[in-house]
C-alpha cells in the first residue's frame, strides 16, 4: 500500500494518516499490508499518461489507478533490486 510522505521523507501529512488509519484497518481485518513510499508516483503516471497521448482531461478519470500500478511497479522492480521486500510491514498489534 502507498504510504504518503512529504516531499523530505517526513511521515506528517493528512495523506499520511489517512493512509495509516486505512492499513489498520486491513490489518485488524486480517490482511497484511506492507507500506511503501509513493512519493512522486502521481507525477509519473501523468508523465507516462501523456507520453502514451492522453491529455490532462483525459487522464483524469484514472490517473490514481495510473499512479498505483506506479507505486506496484516501483516496489516490485525494488524488492527485484535487493532481494528484500520494500517497505515496512504494518502488524496487527501496531494498529496506526
Amino acid at each position: 500500500m502507498g504510504l504518503a510522505l512529504t516531499n523530505s521523507g517526513e511521515v506528517r501529512s493528512p495523506s499520511t494518516q489517512d493512509a495509516k488509519d486505512f492499513a489498520a484497518l486491513l490489518v485488524t481485518g486480517g490482511v497484511p499490508v506492507r507500506l511503501v513510499d509513493e512519493r512522486l508516483s502521481t507525477v509519473s503516471a501523468q508523465s507516462a499518461l501523456r507520453a502514451s497521448g492522453r491529455s490532462s482531461k483525459q487522464s483524469r478519470s484514472v490517473i490514481d489507478q495510473a499512479a498505483a500500478v506506479v507505486i506496484l511497479q516501483h516496489a516490485l522492480d525494488a524488492e527485484r533490486a535487493s532481494g528484500a521486500a520494500p517497505g515496512s510491514v504494518l502488524h496487527p498489534a501496531e494498529g496506526a
